[in-house]
Formats: C-alpha cells, structure tokens, sequence
C-alpha cells in the first residue's frame, strides 16, 4: 500500500469519527448526561426548599420557644405574658381581699350589744313570781315573806314590800339598816326574802290585832300579790316593820 493510500484512509477514518461525535451531540446524549446532573441538582433544590432556612427557622424557633436568637426573644415574650398573668391574679387577690373586708361589715357588734341591752333585768312584777307567807318560830313574832322568779328572764326585787294586813289604814315602816348594798337580781327559779316584825317580843305593843289577810306589793306598778296566812290568822300590834328585800333567808330573819 502506497503512502497516499494510508493517509486517504486515515483521513477518512478522522472524518468518520468527527461524524459520530457531531451525531452523537445532535442525539442529544452528552446534553442528557449534563442533564442528568442538572436535573439531580434540580431536584434536591424543591427538598431544601422544603427545609426550613435559617431565617425560616428563626420564625419557627419563635413560635415554638427553641433555643436561637428569635426563638429566645419569643420565650421572653411568653414569660412577660406569664408574668402579665400574675399580675392579673395579683389584681384578683387584691379584689377578694376587698371581698374579705365587706363580708367582715356584716359582723356588727352592735346588733349583740342590742340583745345584751335587752336581757338587762326589769322589775319582778307579780304576774311572773310567786310569793308565799310563812310564820317562823325564830325570831318570835316573825313573818317571812318568799318571792320566786316564775318567769324566764332574771328580774329584780328592788326596795322593800309594802304590806297591808287586813283592813288596816297604814302600811308598816321598813328597817333603814336592812337595806342591801346592791338590788337582789332573781333570775328564773331563784327566791328573794324579806321579814315582817308581827309585835314585840316582850309585848310591849299596843293597839294589837288579829290579821286573817294579807297584801304584798313589789312596788313601782309591778302588782300585788295575796299570800295566804295560817288559818287561825297572825297577831300583829304598833311595833310592825318589814325588812328590804334580801337575797339569802338568813339575812332577812336578822330583822
């Protein structure tokens, strides 16, 4: 083979190559390939776009309370509101003390203070005691009068009784030095006393008489009472005086 034919041949073998490659770019195939990469580059930008950026991630952090820089600024906002919530119950204390203090109102004193004025004992009145007449042997000539509180509240026997045998005109005298040092105050189912000098133990007396009846009164309105006397009647003379009202029996008799 000559050298002309050797260089032809490979001339032609140059362009046949060179016509392959051109084909092979007209195909499309070396443009795929590039593609390819494009297109997996293409594909992994719509999954970044679906990861949060750092800016997006911020907002997130701010919503969620994470720990980065907008994230930290929201938690210090939730606790500001926290703390605003405080002061809102702070606020709500502060109204039921307020509370406290109108319902203490409710508690006036002065309504018991009423009731303490109004249970002050009043004056024994015969429609709410009883009261008898007992002839005693000791001291001679002595008559003991007995008031009973029959009433449910406490009352007082104040001074002495005024008592009047049968039909006479005057009452007896009482005796200063019998008087107490305070009013006897009865409370319900308790006795007051006081005596009745008759006559003179030595019978010294004048103008003496038999007395079949007898009328107490407690004095002030309080009502009279008619206790009974011994059948038989009691002798009574001038020398007749009654004690103040007593609050033991001893002390009445000593009159």
């Amino acid at each position: 083979m000559s050298a002309r034919t050797t260089r032809v041949q490979m001339l032609a073998a140059a362009i046949t190559i060179a016509t392959l490659t051109l084909t092979g770019c007209n195909n499309g195939e070396g443009v795929h390939d590039e593609g390819a990469s494009a297109g997996s580059a293409s594909t992994s930008a719509p999954a970044a776009s679906k990861t949060p950026s750092p800016k997006a991630s911020g907002g997130t952090s701010t919503g969620a309370g994470q720990t980065d820089a907008a994230g930290s600024a929201g938690g210090a906002g939730g606790t500001t509101g926290s703390t605003g919530t405080s002061g809102s119950g702070s606020s709500g204390s502060s109204g039921s003390q307020g509370t406290a203090g109108s319902s203490g109102n409710s508690g006036n004193s002065g309504t018991s203070g009423s009731k303490d004025s109004a249970s002050v004992p009043v004056a024994c009145s015969s429609t709410a005691t009883r009261t008898t007449a007992t002839v005693v042997s000791r001291p001679l000539n002595h008559l003991l009068l007995t008031v009973t509180n029959t009433g449910s509240k406490n009352c007082n026997l104040t001074g002495y009784p005024v008592v009047r045998f049968g039909e006479a005109q005057s009452v007896p005298p009482a005796f200063e030095d019998s008087k107490p040092q305070a009013v006897v105050t009865l409370a319900p189912g308790e006795s007051g006393y006081a005596s009745v000098l008759l006559a003179a133990a030595d019978g010294s007396g004048s103008n003496g008489y038999t007395a079949t009846s007898l009328t107490v009164s407690l004095g002030n309105g309080a009502g009279t009472a008619r206790p009974s006397l011994p059948a038989k009647g009691v002798y009574v003379d001038d020398s007749i005086g009654v004690s103040y009202w007593q609050s033991t029996m001893a002390d009445a008799l000593a009159w």
